[in-house]
């Protein structure tokens, strides 16, 4: 029987899933969560154990690839590429992060699929975009946060370039290029027709610069590090307290009014050194000594009870397990239940958008290699006997 879907918001889309590691099924996994019907492309026969993406028993493969149905295919065999294109005919979406070169070669490129289905979206992750000087590049994270400009304004002033502690130019390239397939699917209800939409580790690394980046492109300013401060709005930052770390967020002139009175520190809000954000920010290393001088007199929870009936914005630091545990990450059903086929009972992290009458939820587990083959060969045309005669020849 078909998986049951994630929700009915994309349920009417048909999805190809070629893609690998971590950028392409985090693409994927926004429109299998939201109820199309995916299928994941696989080689017959792989070793989990040597694959980039690690075992499908681990903990990142089952929370990337929930939702899913699995059909084998080898598409080095000619006839592979014959069963992929009959399904590329009937597909709304097909999604892959190969090399650029390598759909080519094959001959399932956007322009050979577009030929006999023009409604096809294709898209396309790469490491540094389908053409340009640096196109051949192999592509990871940690070298699109280096050359994206991330790891420059990362970490302490002094201690060198820092990534950052996830996959950050991975996830966000995935996450484009599901707001890309959607925005192209919204525009072939008006035209039609399909299109190829693209991105990359390092296009995505530059545009999450975000205000960094403009104060290059419009200023001439290059940031550098500064660590736990914010680079613009001074005193926000970690502060020590009597049995740990808080964070505090003192942005603008009125929560600072806010805060000095909070903290019963008037003399800080009338030091001329401090009256406004460019001189906090000028003297910020005195600033904040001062700041934990007084921090440094209560507990983490004694604070943020206080800072928050004062109306200025701080938290505790917590680590993974403690997030997990805070009372309002579990009101907000972030850690979802799955019953996966390798690990039994789970927990897999849920989507972080809420909608009121199409809601997301994990519906099927990940699947196990080639679970759904016969089912999704036999929806395309293919008898048993075809469907005995591709798996006896090795094909799926």
């Amino acid at each position: 029987m078909p998986i049951e879907r994630a929700s009915t918001a994309l349920s009417r889309f048909k999805v190809l899933d070629l893609t690998r590691v971590r950028s392409g099924p985090t693409c994927v996994r926004q429109l299998a969560d939201w109820g199309a019907d995916v299928v994941k492309i696989e080689m017959p026969v792989t070793d989990d154990g040597g694959q980039l993406g690690g075992p499908r028993s681990g903990s990142d493969f089952q929370n990337l690839h929930r939702n899913k149905r699995s059909l084998t295919l080898d598409l080095k065999k000619p006839a592979g590429i014959e069963v992929f294109r009959r399904l590329a005919k009937e597909a709304d979406v097909i999604v892959e992060n190969f090399r650029p070169d390598v759909k080519r070669r094959l001959g399932i490129d956007y322009e050979t699929l577009s030929a006999d289905n023009p409604g096809l979206v294709y898209a396309s992750i790469s490491g540094f975009g389908q053409d340009g000087p640096y196109r051949d590049r192999p592509g990871f994270d940690q070298i699109a946060q280096g050359m994206g400009g991330l790891m420059s304004i990362t970490g302490k002033p002094g201690d060198g370039p820092m990534r950052v502690g996830i996959p950050i130019a991975d996830l966000t390239a995935g996450i484009f290029c599901s707001q890309a397939i959607m925005i192209a699917l919204l525009e072939r209800e008006v035209s039609g027709k399909g299109q190829w939409v693209q991105t990359s580790l390092l296009q995505a690394q530059v545009f999450m610069l975000d205000f960094q980046a403009a104060r290059w492109t419009m200023d001439g300013e290059v940031p550098k590090q500064a660590g736990n401060n914010h680079p613009t709005s001074i005193p926000t930052g970690v502060f020590k307290t009597t049995d740990g770390y808080m964070n505090l967020a003192v942005a603008g002139q009125e929560i600072w009014m806010r805060f000095c009175r909070a903290i019963d520190r008037m003399d800080l809000a009338e030091n001329p050194d401090y009256a406004d954000g460019k001189l906090r920010s000028k003297n910020r290393d005195a600033l904040n000594a001062e700041i934990e001088a007084v921090t440094l007199t209560r507990s983490t929870a004694d604070w943020v009870e206080r800072f928050n009936a004062a109306g200025v914005p701080c938290g505790e630091i917590n680590d993974i397990r403690q997030a997990f545990e805070n009372p309002q990450v579990e009101h907000l059903g972030m850690a979802q239940p799955v019953d996966s086929q390798e690990r039994g009972p789970s927990h897999l992290v849920g989507q972080p958008i809420i909608m009121s009458r199409t809601p997301s939820r994990i519906a099927a587990p990940p699947p196990t290699a080639g679970q759904h083959s016969d089912e999704v060969l036999r929806g395309a045309g293919y008898s048993d006997d075809d469907i005995a005669r591709l798996r006896a020849d090795g094909v799926i």
